[in-house]
Formats: C-alpha cells, structure tokens, sequence
C-alpha cells in the first residue's frame, strides 16, 4: 500500500475523503490528516509518504508553499485541490512539480482516475524487486480474474470482476491488457467458445441451450460470435464432429 495524507482546514472534507473514500482498493493507505501546510510538512520529513493529498488555501503554510517546500527535498506526488478556478493557481502549482490540480468539490471519478495514475506512476519509481513484487502480484490478480471466467462464463462481468480484486474495471482492464496476453473482454469471448464448442461435441445439448449457457440470450447472437471465432457456424463444427 502507497502512503497518504490529506491536508484541508475544514474538517469535514478531510474526514470526508479520510474515511469515506475506498483508499485500500485503490492501493493506498491514508496515514494522517493535518489542518495546515506545516502540519503536514514536518510529517511527510520524517514518515515515509508516497502520496499528499492537500487544499491550496490554508493557515499557517498553504498548499502552493507546501509544494513548493516540499517537492525540493523529497521525491512526493503531491495533488492539489482548491475551489477557486484561478490558472495563477494551477500554473504555480505545476511549475512547483505537482502531480495534478483538482478542483473542489473533488469528483469521486476525478479523484479516482487521478489515484490510479499516480499509482501507474509511483509503479514505475520503485526499484527492481519492487517492480517484482508488483508482478507477483498482478499475476495472482489476472489469475483470480480467470479463474472467476472460467467458473462462471454464463454470467461474468468486468464489474464483479473488479470488485473481486479490489480495483476499479477501467483500472483491471488497464492491467489485463499490459500484463497479459488478451484482454478481459478476449478471456472472456475465448472461454465461451471454447465451452460451447466443447457442449457441442456432446449432442444432448442443443443449439438454444448452449448458447444460454454461455451467455446468450438470443441464439441467432451466439451463432455469430461462435462463427467469428471459428469460422463455421455451431451446426457446422457439430457436423464435424460426426463419424465418417
């Protein structure tokens, strides 16, 4: 798990986003909250942080200072979120090094997206048997991912998959086309197929009945997508399939 902290001097944003966002599925762990730049200054020198989440406009040392302090003597990603849509406000924080600029009142989407790359990101710096670790377990993840198609094709979803590996389905489907050699979408298609073809080497099923169990509602949808994988229709390859 990355480390997080979030600085904002209203209370309820910072419990907000503290308690109520799903950090561990996203990979993060929030480990401290502060009400100023300062605050969160001294922590982050003497605590490992990967992530500040922080306001702009705070007592004491706001978040333009804060990034500007802090980005100088450690390798953070540091997002700032500010309600005032001001460009001075953004281009001071990317001159800063900054990782992204949010406006308030932060989207759940905007700040999910925005996790995900930063943890792209963060991926990416840590040495080489980090980098091992991560493939390790991204392996065990597209493992369980497969294995819940193969278990249950009929009805597989990329959303209930997601939920199974704690990771959001734009994110899952990201990894599942870097990491592996066909997407969840292919998995899925390639495992459908492969059951129906194997349900109609056995003639007690019949062609609506295959389809249902593959996922098919409607047969004359299935016969393409049967064909389009094996260039012949399911009567077809079942005719193969007969003694000379």
């Amino acid at each position: 798990m990355y480390k997080v902290i979030i600085v904002d001097d209203e209370t309820k944003i910072r419990n907000g986003l503290a308690h109520i966002f799903p950090w561990k599925q996203s990979g993060f762990e929030v480990i401290g909250d502060f009400s100023n730049g300062k605050a969160a200054y001294d922590f982050a020198m003497h605590h490992t942080v990967d992530l500040v989440l922080s306001d702009i406009r705070m007592p004491v040392m706001d978040g333009l200072e804060l990034s500007e302090q802090l980005l100088k003597k450690k390798e953070i990603k540091l997002v700032l979120f500010s309600g005032f849509q001001d460009f001075d406000y953004a281009r001071r924080a990317l001159r800063n090094g900054v990782f992204d600029y949010l406006l308030k009142p932060v989207k759940y989407e905007d700040l999910l997206n925005c996790l995900e790359r930063v943890k792209a990101s963060l991926d990416c710096l840590k040495p080489c048997e980090k980098q091992e670790e991560n493939l390790s377990y991204y392996d065990k993840m597209i493992e369980t991912v497969r294995n819940y198609i193969e278990q249950d094709y009929q009805n597989a979803t990329l959303e209930r998959a997601s939920q199974l590996v704690n990771l959001s389905p734009n994110y899952l489907s990201k990894i599942m086309k870097e990491r592996s050699d066909s997407s969840f979408s292919d998995y899925l298609f390639e495992t459908r197929m492969k059951n129906a073809a194997r349900m109609l080497r056995d003639i007690q099923f019949k062609h609506y009945e295959i389809a249902y169990r593959v996922g098919y509602d409607n047969p004359k949808n299935f016969s393409r997508a049967f064909k389009q994988y094996y260039h012949m229709s399911p009567r077809e390859y079942r005719d193969c399939q007969k003694p000379c």
